[in-house]
């Protein structure tokens, strides 16, 4: 009998170095990655029997993503999840059918061993052959959802309290951004349209007597909401490219919050010299 391919993702070097070794010594020929980017080159370069991916590789939940790219191209692998947080035991639990199962650390090699060959064995196992999404998808499906949480997050921000701010205005503003970012996702091309938002935004907050300061928490507000809703939908998400589309949607919003700062910073100069 071959032996049998697993691939084991942990940012930590030491358990890199000495996990694989044991589970060479029980049959598994083991790669190893340190990083999401190392395992996604990995699981498109070669076939696995087995994904063994700690839950936090150099950010929490990075683990999910490793997950998500296995069950896309090789939804036969069996998926497991090493955590060193019992706590997020009930939580994965509500996702067991996505992950084949989860072990928590410091596990025990034999009963580490001792569940993927059960795994393996299990002739019943149906494969998780599941229609993916776009993350254009999910920003358009998710849009209410990411300004309600927008707006809870700047409801605890003194400023924006103290100007009666009610939200509609960026609520507005991150439609268009979605939209933007969806469109773009997907290969369309945007004119001026994204210039002429992002402009408005800025003019309308200076108008409004806003300081730059409440400009930039609002753009981090939008940045940490939109890439949590992701990590919340990874394991719906189609990963083969998820990485750069994420680095690039983090690039259209900088572009987008340098034209509103633009457009403040003129509109505030222009209400000191009235």
């Amino acid at each position: 009998m071959s032996m049998r391919r697993l691939l084991f993702v942990d940012d930590e070097p030491s358990i890199r170095l000495t996990l694989p070794a044991i589970l060479k010594l029980h049959g598994f020929e083991v790669s190893a990655a340190g990083t999401v980017t190392e395992a996604l080159q990995a699981i498109q370069a070669q076939e696995f029997d087995v994904l063994l991916t700690d839950l936090n590789i150099g950010h929490p939940g990075d683990g999910f993503t490793v997950v998500s790219a296995m069950r896309s191209v090789q939804p036969d692998a069996v998926t497991i999840i090493l955590t060193g947080y019992p706590a997020f035991e009930t939580a994965l639990e509500a996702i067991r059918s996505q992950v084949d199962d989860y072990i928590v650390k410091p596990a025990n090699v034999e009963t580490l061993v001792a569940l993927i060959e059960r795994k393996l064995l299990l002739e019943t196992r149906q494969t998780r052959r599941i229609d993916l999404k776009r993350l254009s998808e999910v920003l358009q499906e998710n849009s209410d959802v990411i300004a309600k949480r927008w707006l809870r997050e700047m409801n605890q921000c003194p400023e924006f309290v103290r100007l009666r701010l009610d939200g509609t205005e960026r609520c507005g503003y991150l439609a268009d951004q979605l939209r933007f970012f969806a469109a773009l996702l997907d290969g369309c091309k945007i004119g001026d349209d994204e210039v002429k938002s992002s402009r408005e935004y800025g003019a309308l907050r200076a108008s409004q007597g806003a300081t730059l300061g409440l400009l930039l928490e609002e753009a981090r507000a939008a940045r940490q909401v939109i890439l949590a809703v992701v990590q919340e939908n990874l394991l719906e998400l189609d990963v083969s490219r998820l990485v750069h589309q994420i680095a690039n949607i983090c690039e259209w919003m900088d572009r987008m919050n340098a034209q509103a700062l633009e457009s403040y910073t003129q509109g505030w100069k222009r209400l000191q010299a009235g």
